[in-house]
Order: C-alpha cells, then sequence, then structure tokens
C-alpha cells in the first residue's frame, strides 16, 4: 500500500503552536516575517514524510479559508521535495479544464513527472459563487455533467492535438496545447464521489477514486464491508468500458496508547467537524476507523489493503506530533515498508 499525507491545512484545531501563529499571519495583511509560516510548516512536514517512504501529498484547494492557493503553494513544494507525488485539487466551475491542463503541464515539467489532479465537484455555494463568478449549479445532474466534461477536455488536451470539444459548459474549437506534461500518457487523475452519476464519470475517465466511509469512526466492521461492496460495484463499471481503476482511502488517524485515549480524541475532532460545515476538511477521513492503539491502526490498514485499496491518504492532529508518532508506533508495524526506510 502506497502512503499519502494531506499537505497541513492552517486551522487551529489542535495545539500547534507553528500552526497557531500561521493562521494568524496569513489573515492580516502586513503581518509576517521572512518565509511565511505557514509554507515553512508545511515544507518541514512533507519533507519528513518523504524521508520516512511516504509516497504522495495532496495540496487541498479551500478557497474561502486562509490557505495558500493549491496550485501557487504545490509549484513550491515541487522545489521542496524530490520524490512526493503532488496531488492538486480543483474545481469545475472554479477552475476551466484548459487552464488546469496549462498549469498541470506545467507544474508536471517543474516537478519532473510528479503531478496528479484531484478533480472535486464541491460543495460550498459561497466559494463557487466568489472564485468562479456565479458558477454553482443548483441540479446535480449539471454538476456531474460538469465534472464529466472538465475530465474530458482536461484529458483531451493532453493527449490529442487538435483537439476539439462541444459540451454544454466548455468548447475548444481545433485547438491544441503546445506544453505538454512530462508524465506520459498523462497525470492521474483522482476523484471521490458517492453518487451514481458521479462514479459513471470517474469509470470513464480517472484513474483513481477514493472510496466512501460510513463517517462513523466506531463502525470499522461496517467500514470496511462498505468498503468491499462499493470496491467490487466500481470494479463492474470500469470493467464493462474496459477500464481498470485504483483505490484510495483517506483517512484522519488517531494514534494513541490506549483505545479510550483514541476515542476520546476522536470524539473531540467529530465535535469540531459538527460547529460549522467548513470545520469537515480539516477533520476529513475519521470515518475511515484508525482511530485506537497502533496495532489496531496497522490491522485495520492491512484489511483495506486486502480488500484492494492502494493508497492511504493520511491526515493528523496534531499534524507534526501525529505524523511522529505513526512513524515511531505504527510504520514499524507494516512490514517491508518500516523496513525500508
Amino acid at each position: 500500500m502506497r502512503l499519502g499525507i494531506w499537505t497541513p491545512l492552517p486551522h487551529t484545531l489542535a495545539p500547534e503552536p507553528r500552526m497557531t501563529r500561521a493562521v494568524e499571519e496569513l489573515g492580516s495583511p502586513g503581518s509576517g516575517a521572512g518565509p511565511d509560516a505557514s509554507f515553512r510548516f508545511a515544507v518541514d512536514i512533507l519533507q519528513k514524510a518523504e524521508r520516512l517512504g511516504f509516497d504522495m501529498t495532496l495540496i487541498a484547494a479551500r478557497h474561502l479559508g486562509p490557505d495558500l492557493e493549491a496550485w501557487t503553494l504545490a509549484s513550491a513544494l515541487a522545489m521542496a521535495t524530490t520524490k512526493m507525488e503532488l496531488m492538486v485539487a480543483a474545481h469545475p466551475g472554479v477552475n476551466t479544464p484548459q487552464m488546469v491542463a496549462k498549469m498541470g503541464a506545467s507544474l508536471d515539467r517543474i516537478s519532473a513527472g510528479r503531478l496528479a489532479v484531484n478533480v472535486v465537484n464541491g460543495w460550498n455555494v459561497e466559494e463557487f459563487n466568489t472564485f468562479g463568478n456565479g458558477a454553482w449549479l443548483t441540479d446535480q445532474a449539471d454538476r456531474y455533467r460538469r465534472m464529466d466534461e472538465f475530465i474530458e477536455v482536461l484529458k483531451g488536451l493532453w493527449n490529442r492535438d487538435p483537439f476539439s470539444f462541444e459540451g454544454k459548459f466548455y468548447r475548444v474549437d481545433d485547438s491544441r496545447l503546445p506544453l505538454k506534461p512530462r508524465r506520459a500518457p498523462s497525470p492521474p487523475i483522482y476523484a471521490a464521489s458517492r453518487s451514481p452519476a458521479g462514479k459513471d464519470v470517474i469509470a470513464r475517465f480517472c484513474d483513481h477514486w477514493f472510496v466512501p466511509d460510513l463517517g462513523d469512526f466506531r463502525r470499522f466492521d461496517e467500514t470496511a464491508a462498505l468498503i468491499r461492496a462499493e470496491i467490487a460495484d466500481m470494479n463492474r463499471r470500469a470493467a464493462r468500458l474496459g477500464r481498470r481503476i485504483g483505490y484510495g482511502l483517506s483517512a484522519h488517524v488517531v494514534c494513541r496508547p490506549t483505545i479510550e485515549e483514541a476515542v476520546a480524541r476522536a470524539g473531540e475532532l467529530e465535535a469540531h467537524g459538527r460547529l460549522a460545515r467548513y470545520n469537515k476538511s480539516s477533520i476529513a477521513g475519521l470515518g475511515a476507523c484508525l482511530v485506537g492503539t497502533p496495532e489496531v491502526i496497522a490491522a485495520r490498514l492491512a484489511v483495506y489493503e486486502e480488500l484492494g485499496v492502494e493508497l492511504a491518504l493520511f491526515q493528523f492532529s496534531p499534524m507534526e506530533a501525529g505524523l511522529d508518532r505513526f512513524a515511531a508506533d505504527v510504520l514499524p508495524l507494516l512490514g517491508k515498508r518500516a523496513a525500508a526506510i
């Protein structure tokens, strides 16, 4: 199983002094001295994760959060890392596929072939209307049609010259993208969706799907059963198209010496997530049930790998202390990967 890590999100949920100071600076014009504190923190975390053998980082796009813009941040992180795949979020409606094709090819060249794209349909109406100039679509079917067209145009510009497309939301008239990605045939595309329409889009065009969970960290057996069924369903959808999809799992890891301590901490995180919908991005993945002792977490990861999950993408809280604990206590239980570090 490949291991990934979220690039740290600016939030003050955890008692992490470096992140708290970074958030204060990000929201205050003229504040800060030297390199941006949130960027420096992200670099330190990712360089440590890279040394530990992590394969990928997700650079999320929270346009209304106190976050550095995802594609700008990813370009800077490309210069601070050497091996990690950089999975950058793109929102159909906020980003055009034509510009993502150009930005993506540029970043893939700059990073020596380490780009991946995470296509996110999104949920935040204000975010789409502010940064997409009124781009929110109330009809779910339209949102998935736009996502479908977005990916088709993105891959078309990467792979075909000239390329034409006439859709409801995007149009390309016998045009070309002279700059091509370094990775052949093109950088991988990741996406997550629970809806049948979204799954069909992913089966047609995407390379990897993030499997869903039940959203309750207390229900591991049911979550594992759900993931088994969902992977089987997606395998059928992809097979009908002559394709194969890879599978990832986004997980918030809460590792403690005892089950009781881990459950208590996960409960605090869960309560924070309920305060406001935007808080959910800082606790995404609790429902993957990686809550417990190092032995419990390693055993559950082994179950997910057996079910077909090929990538586990982690958040920790606090981020730095959580990564250190995972490296010290869980990685040695993961066999060959730990021995190779």
